[in-house]
């Protein structure tokens, strides 16, 4: 483009949502019900984490590490969306769509790094129950999430200082309800090309990593468990995997279904990044409690712990009086 035709871009538009005209106040209590839930409900699986002991254990500890993810996923683009959906002011500042960018990636990517870990965690219970307490010590649990951690800043920086380089035309409307990476690259009059390999390889290679070893785990575990099948194990492969099962399949079905069906953004692909910003984050802690007797027992002694102070404080004190003769 010639360099009459371009501007220098501080600010973008973000089009958020295909609502219908009328219906943003029935859309704006639906969402904010959906991230409260999330806040509230991971905020409620990290607690149980650490006020029950017998959730100590190396599962629970990646566990609360994934709550806390996705509440800061939920965070990165819900409360943005909330806003411009009450205000009607869809514009975000450069700044602040290139920070929004950083940490969606970074919290995405978060996800994607402790679901692997989590999976070879549960191979490692199931294929090597004798050997488990020996090899998950404390100090590869701390490695494991630290390096999913870094790994996911490094990952997001990465591609945050690609775009960053890119020049921005007159055109500065995104049609998302928050600054994704593939809609942002659309809107450059910049060569994409490098942008685009980086997200092909490097991207891909750590995509399909994750889902190899995840993959690679449950092969292993399911090969286990049909060698010597028994109702008995069977209810406990299912009972230890089958939530942390569900979450990856809603993970990676979503985002299998946003940046692998189309070429182009459209209507549906908004919808299903609703999927995996919004919905995946709020039912995470309903297939956890839901399906996990742990969590439902340890929610059970914190209710019943609620009830028994409230009562101890309802209580009037008992005075005893004692005679002196």
């Amino acid at each position: 483009m010639r360099p009459e035709n371009q501007s220098s871009v501080s600010q973008f538009l973000l089009l958020g949502l295909p609502i219908p005209p009328g219906q943003q106040g029935v859309f704006f209590t639906l969402f904010l019900g959906m991230y409260l839930t999330t806040v509230l409900g991971n905020l409620l699986i990290i607690l149980l984490i650490r006020l029950d002991s017998r959730l100590h254990t190396p599962m629970y500890f990646f566990l609360s590490h994934l709550a806390f993810s996705d509440i800061s996923l939920s965070s990165v683009t819900v409360p943005k969306m909330l806003m411009n959906m009450q205000t009607e002011r869809q514009s975000i500042p450069n700044v602040g769509c290139i920070t929004q960018l950083y940490f969606f990636i970074h919290f995405a990517s978060l996800d994607n790094f402790l679901l692997t870990v989590m999976a070879y965690d549960r191979y490692v219970a199931i294929c090597h129950p004798l050997y488990y307490t020996t090899i998950m010590k404390e100090g590869l649990l701390a490695l494991l999430v630290a390096g999913s951690w870094i790994v996911a800043c490094v990952h997001a920086l990465f591609h945050t200082l690609l775009l960053v380089r890119l020049s921005f035309c007159a055109d500065n409307t995104i049609i998302h309800f928050f600054c994704d990476l593939a809609a942002l690259l659309k809107l450059s009059c910049s060569d994409t090309s490098l942008n685009e390999l980086v997200i092909f390889t490097e991207g891909g290679m750590i995509f399909f990593l994750c889902f190899g070893v995840i993959s690679c785990s449950y092969i292993r575990i399911g090969t286990i468990i049909l060698r010597v099948p028994s109702t008995k194990r069977l209810y406990k492969a299912f009972s230890t995997c089958g939530s942390h099962l569900s979450v990856v399949s809603l993970y990676y079905g979503t985002v299998a279904g946003v940046y692998f069906s189309s070429s182009s953004w459209g209507s549906k692909d908004i919808i299903a990044s609703v999927m995996y910003t919004v919905v995946t984050p709020m039912l995470n802690p309903f297939i956890y409690s839901l399906r996990n007797r742990d969590i439902k027992q340890a929610l059970e002694m914190c209710v019943n712990r609620v009830k028994f102070f409230k009562q101890q404080s309802l209580d009037p004190p008992v005075v005893v009086r004692s005679t002196v003769r």
